[in-house]
């Protein structure tokens, strides 16, 4: 750095200092951020300069702002804006000064502020991102229910597309049901799920192995005449596994496995009432 840009420099970081009751309370009234999130940043910029232009704890603040305006809705464009108001700010407080040094000083802080601005672009982003990440997580958690049907018989009815990430979800919660309740029997209902290809019957199979591994008989319970016919067309192979019409058929069926019979008459019409664990 020359001995010019050098005092460009310091010229800069002295009117931070000397001007902040100043500064801050515009930079606030630009950006429209909390006051407070703003006065951390602005102390930390000062610290970065006092250690040589170290940004590591303005960044850190940076990227806090951003996961803050990132949950609270913001978009990245406003986030971005709040870093950019600074330059404003400082900018009056340059003109107001006048001299050379401050002029040529505010060009190396615009681009220092610019590079900073884009850094909060960008953990705006990964920030957002996450949020969406575990909003997926969430629905999969709350679209995939375990219920109990009767003493040591559990069952997951599934509605929608059966998908690699949902199956995770599925095999995990069953599985973890399976040792909380002790059940021996479950029941995967696919009254729910629209269409079943070569994928989907592979996922059902990973979660009835699953379950086996865990000393649990499964059947599967919703085939109706539409997928009975698809199955067949494609040459889906279930091998040993139970499969019946209705979740009425399929606890009937694991009643009886459990010695408990029931006749036709006193046989329940099973409308499954899901509660979210």
């Amino acid at each position: 750095m020359t001995v010019q840009a050098d005092a460009a420099r310091r010229r800069i970081e002295e009117l931070l200092r000397a001007e902040e009751e100043l500064i801050l309370p515009r930079w606030h009234a630009i950006a429209k951020a909390p006051a407070d999130e703003l006065r951390e940043i602005y102390l930390a910029l000062l610290s970065g300069f006092q250690e040589g232009e170290d940004l590591t704890e303005v960044r850190g603040a940076l990227a806090e702002l951003s996961r803050s305006r990132a949950r609270q809705g913001h978009t990245p464009s406003d986030t971005a804006r709040a870093v950019f108001g600074l330059k404003e700010a400082v900018y009056e407080t340059v003109e107001r000064d006048g001299t050379a040094e401050a002029l040529l000083g505010f060009t190396w802080f615009s681009r220092l502020i610019d590079d900073l601005g884009l850094f909060t672009f960008e953990s705006y982003a990964s920030a957002r991102e996450k949020i969406i990440l575990d909003q997926a997580e969430q629905l999969l958690e709350l679209s995939t229910p375990v219920v109990k049907l009767w003493d040591g018989i559990v069952a997951v009815p599934l509605v929608g597309t059966l998908d690699s990430a949902r199956t995770q979800v599925v095999m995990e919660k069953l599985l973890q049901t399976l040792v909380d309740n002790g059940a021996e029997h479950a029941v995967i209902d696919i009254t729910g799920v629209p269409a079943v290809d070569t994928q989907v019957a592979q996922h059902l199979l990973k979660t009835v192995f699953a379950a086996r591994l865990m000393g649990a008989e499964c059947v599967i319970s919703g085939i109706r005449p539409q997928i009975a016919h698809t199955i067949v067309t494609l040459g889906i192979e279930f091998g040993d596994i139970v499969t019946k019409a209705s979740l009425a058929d399929a606890l009937a069926y694991m009643l009886r496995r459990r010695g408990i019979e029931i006749s036709q008459a006193e046989r329940p019409r099973i409308a499954v009432r899901t509660e979210h664990r």
